[in-house]
């Protein structure tokens, strides 16, 4: 899996890449604590090229929103989601706990 972070005016993007698993889910968890850790609340997180998410990863997107929602900071959203991890949220329901975008522009543009 690699990550990539971009840091702009209002917000973060984390774009990540390859599978979303028990192994890789820590890597993507410390990166998204670091700008936690740095008081950076508002997270676009781009889904382009994920091919898999299991349920580490999906924890991992939780706390990440339990986090940033905290004291009404910010929020993680996801944008540019496989139909394929989509209906994995969707049969877990967890849709209710995200924003979603079909692009980065409107993601980034929501903050």
């Amino acid at each position: 899996m690699e990550i990539n972070t971009t840091q702009y005016k209002h917000c973060d993007l984390v774009k990540v890449v390859g599978r979303v698993d028990s192994a890789t889910a820590p890597q993507l968890g410390d990166a998204l604590h670091v700008l936690t850790d740095d008081g950076r609340f508002k997270i676009v997180l781009d889904m382009t090229d994920v091919t898999y998410v299991s349920s580490a990863g999906l924890r991992v997107m939780i706390d990440t929103q339990k986090t940033c929602r905290q004291l009404s900071r910010g929020e993680l959203v996801l944008a540019c989601v496989p139909q394929r991890i989509y209906e994995t949220f969707d049969l877990a329901g967890f849709l209710p706990l995200f924003k979603f975008f079909d692009n980065i522009t409107a993601a980034v543009g929501s903050f």
